[in-house]
């Protein structure tokens, strides 16, 4: 990391994180009834969502209006110094501002607000996985560290989850392209700090068998098709659309392919 914000001219604070591998006790810790079915968080997990939660807790504490949070895996986007070197594009209203994409489908306004530096900023509807790169205003980091008093859904669900967050009113934003993405989904071999997250979730739902799904009757396929066209339709009256957020790496947009894998691990 600090040949990334080296390269991008930005100096940066480093707080340590809590390292699940020296807290067994985390695995253990009495959780709220499950809201994601099927999800028990591992000590990793937990581990992730304190070592924000140490961000958050300063921001609240601090004076600035807006922070920079990112984890230690991520690769910055040749624009990334110009627009973490200057706060002035961010919305006034935004309450977080996603800096990050995980190449996943998500939803966003129509409405953009151009940052003058080739990208622009869409409000977020849905969750987009993913807590490695974020703007956290000074208000919504009390709330957060108030809300994860007791941990029960993982970092990037505290963050960007709009069903499971427990204030209706702020607002998140989108960067697009992205300002950063995590190293392991550029495609380059083994990542150097591979994600324990990543592999823990990807065991824990792997599908247990090699059945193969009933091939569906021609009416439940049609069925399926217009209820995709009905949904894509509700979208476009409430004005939002469901692309996949960019991200330029030495001058090409990289989008990695799509993997079997990868969707358990969504």
């Amino acid at each position: 990391m600090i040949a990334e914000f080296d390269r991008i001219g930005i100096p940066f604070e480093r707080i340590a994180a809590v390292d699940a591998l020296g807290r067994p006790d985390l695995a253990s810790l009495q959780q709220l009834p499950e809201r994601i079915p099927g999800l028990r968080l591992t000590g990793t997990e937990i581990a992730c969502v304190l070592s924000h939660r140490a961000c958050w807790s300063i921001i609240a504490a601090g004076d600035d209006a807006h922070v920079a949070v990112f984890e230690d895996d991520v690769v910055f986007s040749a624009s990334a110094g110009v627009l973490l070197a200057d706060a002035g594009w961010v919305p006034a209203d935004a309450d977080i501002v996603k800096l990050e994409t995980f190449f996943q489908q998500t939803t966003i306004g129509l409405r953009r607000i151009n940052t003058g530096r080739g990208s622009s900023v869409r409000r977020l509807h849905t969750l987009h996985t993913g807590s490695a790169g974020y703007i956290l205003s000074k208000r919504i980091a009390g709330a957060l560290v108030e809300a994860t008093d007791e941990i029960d859904v993982p970092a990037d669900h505290v963050l960007f989850d709009p069903v499971l967050q427990p204030w209706p009113d702020r607002i998140v934003y989108q960067l697009s392209p992205a300002l950063c993405v995590q190293e392991q989904h550029l495609g380059q071999g083994t990542a150097r700090l591979p994600s324990l997250i990543e592999q823990e979730r990807g065991t824990r739902f792997a599908p247990a068998g090699k059945d193969k799904e009933p091939r569906r009757s021609m009416a439940t396929r049609v069925m399926r098709e217009i209820e995709r066209l009905a949904r894509r339709l509700a979208k476009v009256c409430r004005l939002r659309y469901s692309p996949i957020v960019p991200f330029e790496h030495h001058g090409q947009r990289v989008r990695p392919p799509h993997t079997q894998r990868r969707e358990n691990t969504l």
